[in-house]
């Protein structure tokens, strides 16, 4: 038992020594030979084990620590299996700044299961030394778009950071940090590439800086190979761009291994191609391409017979050149295309209408274009491509042009519009590819539907579309219109001019409101449109050229929009329908494209009327032409001298043309009459109106009715006294002289006398007598009317002035005294005694008897007519036969009547 117990303290203490021998050899295990190098800004750190590690059955850890200016910056563990223990290991790290801005220290120490060592090993990489002058890093590198980067700045001894910063962020020491007292960092977001030579960041000032290149790694996609000639490969690949410009930075490429020593752009920029020699047998081909930032592998498979990529072809021309149609024919440089199935396409173009027609055949070398413009000039090309693989078309030819041949023009696009008495035919203007030549003439025929034989024909100039025509309006015609042109005449253009309602009523006119520079108009379908209808406008307020558009019959809503539409301008459209007669008006409508607000000034003779104390302000109908908008009413605004509303009336008719301002005060006001509009009151016209009151207008009524009462007696007055001889000679005529026969102073026996009277006072009382001629009868005692005879001579010249009424004096009142002889002397006395015997006294009128008799005067007796004195008018003068029949009785004169002068008889 004490043997056994003897062997077991023998066998615990054999163990405890192994296992503190096997301690001590860990101990003193750990890293040898650290060797520390760098590149930009990584750290490389290499050691060894040390000899008496490989006592060690497990893992072993090393723990390393970077310090950056004797701080703590960075940690990190490296694991070594057993089975790596004894050779060299190696550890690396990038660092956030230049090295050269700060010293970087590396400690190394090592961890057996619980047992760290108590002591470690350190390399360091000194920093830049502090010069003269302030130092930037990192110089020259390249930075990828959206990294973060750290730039130092190491200040000579003494001077103080003033500002540092990157070109684009000019704000001062904005994110700079001091890490020593001559060392400043600035850590900044490199997030926009380099588009110049580099980016510049600066220090102090502009002098003192560093470049950064800022750019991305290879980017390059698309990769494809194909095949031109059937015998060499061409691949091309898109690149993007790295924004590394210098050539050390420049990306890198290798094509199948091969270097690809410059690519050549193809079609632009964007686009590299580079041919292989010999690689038509290869379906494989591989890009590589690399710069400082990175590095991109591209791949491409395929069959090169489905990458045919032909060449353009060569020499295009036109073998026949037609009105209508064009033969093409070209080349081909590779003897191959020959025998492939080709397709092509040839592209027609003239401006900006291209006409492109695919044509396929085995080695296709011309082509047929149809449907083309005569008199046209055209431009074609074309370009090819296999018809079973079809990879890509190949490139266009060189351009060829060439003109179509001419033709007859194009049917004409007719229309009519009413004018006043007049049917005004209107026709578009072909345009040069619808003339096919210069038009010569237009052909316009008309003709009444119930009279086809009676067919009219007018021609007009090439300038001229439109034709004015005096149609008569109850009959229905058919109008025709052609266009010519040196190779022929177009087709008829027919058109049918509808008589006019009996009533003379035409379609109701609605308001429509413009849209985006035109009209959005709509109606109701019509089942009389058999082919359609037909929209026309004009402007409303003056004579144009009418416009307009045909419609679908399928359609019943249309957008007008014309070069000549014009805010404020009105137009009238109206929709008609088409059929195989004439066309139907179905609506019209009036808008404008938009509305104007209305210039001031709208009304130009603005008036004002004063009824007692309300004013009426009038103004004359607004013309269409002056309206530039719809016009939904007027307002009168009054102000008296304060400029204070006193009155504000409107009125919601367009069409009134006056407004009333009522119960006033006598003062001067400012009327202002506006229209409104659906853009606002607008077309402002002002007037001044002074109230009067009633006693002072009442004043200025009479006034100015004596004026003028007293401006026209003046007027008469001076009327009359520049034409008294005219009215003297009307009212108050001459009295013509008396013929005088030769036989008036023949003989003194034929018993005229002439008594000179006393009364008679000068010869301007001697009044010219027409001829008296006596026949002698028997006297009378008493008045018998039968027993006398009157005799009535015509004054000369058959004169009479206005008539008056004759009458015959009394029996009673006539004197019947027997002529004495020549001793015996009558009272009153006459100048002297002569015959006459040429006198005779022939009555014409009957007898009128008289309110009055003659009067007597002095013993003579004077005729007096019951209306006055009167001047003779077929003066009837009356004598009573005298009782002495003989020849020689003497003729009793009155001489009131019949005065002469003395005159001496032998």
């Amino acid at each position: 038992m004490i043997l056994w117990l003897l062997l077991l303290v023998s066998l615990f203490c054999g163990s405890s020594e192994d296992k503190t021998g096997k301690a001590d050899s860990v101990t003193h295990c750990g890293p040898q030979n650290l060797k520390l190098n760098s590149s930009d800004q990584t750290i490389f750190l290499t050691w060894e084990d040390d000899s008496s590690c490989s006592a060690v059955r497990d893992v072993l850890i090393y723990k390393l620590v970077v310090l950056i200016a004797d701080q703590e910056e960075h940690h990190d563990e490296v694991t070594v299996m057993p089975e790596q223990i004894g050779s060299t290991h190696s550890w690396k790290w990038t660092s956030n700044m230049p090295l050269e801005c700060a010293s970087h220290t590396v400690r190394i120490s090592f961890r057996y299961n619980n047992h760290t060592s108590l002591w470690m090993q350190e390399k360091t990489l000194s920093g830049k030394e502090v010069t003269n002058e302030p130092q930037v890093y990192p110089k020259d590198n390249v930075f990828m778009v959206g990294s973060k980067a750290t730039f130092c700045c190491i200040l000579p001894a003494g001077q103080t950071l003033k500002k540092m910063y990157l070109d684009g962020h000019e704000n001062a020491n904005i994110g700079t940090t001091m890490i020593s007292n001559q060392t400043h960092i600035l850590t900044v977001i490199l997030d926009r590439p380099t588009d110049k030579s580099c980016t510049r960041l600066w220090c102090q000032s502009s002098d003192y800086g560093v470049c950064a290149y800022v750019g991305y790694p290879p980017r390059d996609h698309d990769l494809q190979c194909e095949t031109h000639d059937l015998k060499r490969v061409n691949c091309c690949w898109k690149i993007k761009n790295t924004h590394l410009h210098l050539p050390k930075f420049l990306t890198k490429y290798y094509l199948n291994g091969r270097r690809v020593s410059r690519p050549v752009p193809r079609g632009s920029v964007r686009n590299y191609c580079q041919e292989v020699e010999g690689g038509a047998d290869s379906g494989n081909w591989t890009l590589t391409a690399e710069n400082k930032l990175g590095k991109l592998v591209l791949t491409d498979r395929a069959d090169l017979l489905k990458r045919v990529h032909m060449f353009a072809p060569l020499g295009v021309s036109a073998s026949a050149v037609n009105a209508r149609n064009v033969s093409l024919t070209w080349e081909w440089t590779v003897q191959g295309y020959h025998n492939l199935d080709i397709t092509c396409q040839v592209n027609v173009s003239s401006g900006e209408t291209n006409t492109v027609v695919n044509i396929s055949g085995v080695g296709l070398s011309s082509a047929v274009v149809v449907d083309l413009t005569p008199n046209w000039i055209y431009s074609a090309e074309v370009r090819c491509g296999t018809t079973q693989h079809l990879w890509k078309w190949g490139n266009w030819s060189k351009t060829f042009s060439f003109r179509t041949k001419g033709d007859v023009p194009d049917a004409l696009d007719v229309w009519m519009r009413r004018e006043d008495n007049q049917t005004l035919i209107v026709w578009k203007e072909l345009l040069a590819n619808q003339s096919h030549g210069n038009i010569s003439e237009y052909e316009v025929s008309w003709v009444k539907t119930t009279e086809r034989e009676h067919l009219s024909t007018a021609n007009t100039g090439p300038d001229n579309h439109s034709v004015s025509l005096s149609l008569d309006l109850t009959e229905e015609y058919i109008v025709t219109v052609t266009a010519k042109n040196r190779n022929g005449s177009s087709s008829p253009s027919t058109i049918t001019i509808p008589r006019l309602r009996p009533d003379g009523t035409a379609a109701d006119t609605s308001r429509i409101l413009g849209n985006n520079g035109g009209f959005e108009l709509s109606w109701s379908a019509s089942p009389v449109a058999g082919c359609g209808y037909i929209v026309d406008w004009c402007p409303t307020s003056e004579s144009c050229r009418v416009e307009w558009l045909k419609v679908p019959p399928n359609e019943t809503k249309a957008q007008i929009f014309s070069k000549n539409f014009r805010d404020g301008q009105r137009y009238s459209l109206s929709v008609y329908a088409c059929t195989h007669g004439a066309p139907v008006l179905l609506e019209r409508r009036e808008g404008y494209v938009k509305e104007q607000r209305i210039k001031d000034g709208l009304f130009k003779l603005l008036r004002y009327k004063q009824l007692d104390l309300d004013v009426q302000v009038s103004w004359d109908p607004v013309p269409l032409a002056s309206q530039s908008a719809f016009i939904q009413g007027y307002v009168l605004y009054g102000e008296d001298k304060n400029n204070r509303l006193v009155c504000n009336v409107s009125t919601g008719n367009p069409n009134a043309t006056s407004l009333m301002a009522k119960n006033l005060a006598i003062d001067t006001y400012t009327f202002t009459v506006k229209a409104m509009t659906a853009v606002g009151d607008c077309g402002d016209t002002v007037t001044i109106a002074t109230l009067n009151s009633l006693t002072d207008e009442l004043i200025k009524v009479v006034s100015i009715s004596l004026v003028s009462i007293f401006c026209l007696l003046c007027l008469i007055t001076f009327l009359c006294y520049r034409n008294w001889s005219c009215i003297k000679h009307k009212v108050y005529p001459p009295i013509p002289k008396p013929v005088l026969t030769d036989k008036w102073l023949t003989t003194v026996n034929n018993g005229c006398y002439l008594h000179e009277g006393s009364y008679l006072h000068s010869e301007a009382d001697i009044m010219d007598v027409p001829e008296l001629f006596q026949t002698a009868r028997a006297p009378v005692e008493d008045y018998d009317q039968e027993s006398i005879s009157y005799t009535s001579v015509q004054p000369l010249n058959s004169y009479y002035n206005l008539p008056m009424k004759n009458c015959v004096p009394q029996p009673s009142t006539l004197l019947a005294t027997d002529i004495p002889p020549t001793s015996r002397i009558l009272s009153p006395p006459f100048r002297g005694l002569f015959p006459n015997p040429s006198y005779k006294m022939t009555l014409e009128q009957e007898y009128q008897p008289c309110s009055s008799p003659p009067e007597l005067h002095g013993g003579t007796y004077l005729e007096k007519s019951c209306d006055g004195y009167q001047p003779q008018i077929q003066t009837t003068e009356l004598f009573p036969n005298l009782t002495n029949n003989s020849p020689d009785s003497s003729l009793f004169c009155v001489s009131s009547y019949v005065l002469l002068p003395q005159s001496s008889h032998t």
